[in-house]
């Protein structure tokens, strides 16, 4: 089988294809033909050893999948050879076969595209996670998505909207604030593009975001950008706000506490990854919500763009770039 793999660390430039033997599944197991894998930030990250899992060389990114059942280990008996599933591998999945933990795999809706499904997992996921367990979010509230264009920030609008809040959606460009109405937002800002390196710049951005959140404040802020944005963001948050942290493309920022103290804030990390490790019960149960406001219309992954596996690499380029709007899908058998 082909799989494009990282032998040595460093960007999307370092990968090659090549040709490497497919895996029987071992005690609970199953081995899927990949049909199409959905590129997230981690990818970027892992490829340069700058992930929180380091796997061992080589080995292929991607860390969600869909495809269909080929093979079955010993022990599984919920999933059977010829269902159609989606996957979260962590990575591995940009390859034409893959095995993997059957508790992993989550049989997909006759009506979701194999495209669709391979974007959906972590980002819905992630959001699922963040907003519903991490910040339980109520309707009525103001909810401020930083990156809101990208897979998460994007996902967590949508999420956000269906839940019934009012969502601000901060992006970079007046194109992508766009994009972000048309999936839902209901106000947008275009944030400067910096440098956000002394204090009265990031009071300055603050004070967008205080008036783009309204006088009130953001009651929770989904934040998978970090850097200085993270300080700015914070400052516009509510009475007893949540500022959910997910990821640092911009930087791992330094927060004065301070600022937590005199909003009686919350500053809740979200780790999907390690959340989905330890609690697979709650993760099914987040799964089979998502379905369903899948199959209800009110969620549905944007694919902006869609890559061949020999043109992979172009995909996790244009995510570290941030080119990117809604999700990037690797098409593989």
């Amino acid at each position: 089988m082909k799989a494009l793999l990282s032998r040595t660390a460093g960007g999307p430039e370092s990968l090659a294809l090549a040709d490497i033997e497919a895996t029987a599944p071992a005690e609970g197991e199953v081995r899927l033909a990949v049909k199409a894998c959905g590129i997230n930030y981690p990818d970027v990250l892992i490829i340069e050893d700058r992930y929180q899992y380091k796997p061992p060389r080589p080995f292929a990114p991607g860390g969600e999948v869909a495809g269909i059942i080929e093979a079955v280990g010993p022990g599984v008996s919920h999933l059977a050879v010829g269902a159609r599933v989606l996957g979260w591998t962590g990575w591995g999945g940009l390859a034409e076969k893959l095995t993997l933990p059957a508790p992993r795999c989550f049989p997909i809706p006759d009506v979701m595209p194999f495209d669709e499904a391979a974007g959906f997992l972590i980002t819905y996921g992630t959001a699922y996670y963040a907003l519903v367990d991490r910040a339980a979010l109520r309707a009525g509230e103001t909810v401020l998505v930083l990156g809101a264009s990208g897979g998460v920030g994007l996902a967590a609008l949508e999420l956000a909207k269906a839940l019934g809040a009012h969502v601000v959606a901060a992006v970079s460009s007046e194109e992508k604030a766009a994009f972000a109405r048309s999936r839902g937002a209901d106000a947008t800002l275009v944030y400067p593009s910096g440098p956000f390196d002394t204090a009265e710049a990031v009071k300055a951005l603050a004070g967008l975001f205080k008036s783009a959140c309204g006088a009130q404040g953001a009651d929770v802020i989904v934040d998978p950008v970090g850097g200085a944005y993270c300080e700015a963001a914070l400052r516009a948050v509510a009475w007893e706000g949540r500022h959910l942290v997910i990821g640092f493309p911009a930087g791992i920022p330094k927060l004065p506490l301070n600022l937590v103290l005199l909003k009686s804030c919350q500053v809740v990390g979200v780790f999907w990854g390690a959340f989905e490790a330890r609690d697979p019960a709650a993760l099914a149960r987040h799964v089979s919500a998502l379905f369903a406001l899948y199959e209800k219309g009110a969620i549905k992954p944007a694919i902006s763009r869609r890559f061949s596996l020999e043109n992979a690499a172009e995909a996790i380029a244009a995510l570290a770039n941030r080119d990117a709007l809604g999700k990037l899908i690797v098409l593989i058998n």
